[in-house]
């Protein structure tokens, strides 16, 4: 696969996870997640962390229907090598720093750090 294609797949599950969340579209954020996902944010001054099943129920359950109007979402600084990748995910409400794997079964991320804007 050439570079902007892997870019592409990349950019596309970015995509899936940024928008299946503000849609309450869970089967693509369940595409979007490695089974094994991490996705921790710092709140009350503590760590907190989602698995990949609490992000999916939550997703389905319309957890992000309420910061999607107006959104602007923006994927960028994507970075590959081999079968690992990051990328940024901007929206008018988060920032999400995403890790990525390509473990033969096509890009899925494993982990995520996000916070608020």
């Amino acid at each position: 696969m050439t570079a902007a294609a892997e870019s592409a797949a990349i950019k596309s599950v970015a995509r899936d996870y940024i928008e299946g969340w503000f849609t309450a579209d869970a089967d693509r954020m369940a595409r979007a997640l490695h089974p094994d996902l991490v996705k921790r944010a710092v709140r009350d001054g503590g760590l907190w962390t989602l698995t990949r099943d609490e992000m999916v129920a939550a997703t389905a359950g319309g957890g992000g229907r309420a910061d999607a109007a107006a959104q602007v979402i923006t994927v960028d600084d994507i970075r590959v090598d081999a079968e690992i990748a990051s990328v940024r995910v901007v929206s008018t409400a988060y920032i999400d720093l995403l890790h990525l794997l390509n473990d033969g079964d096509g890009w899925r991320i494993v982990n995520a750090v996000w916070r608020s804007r």
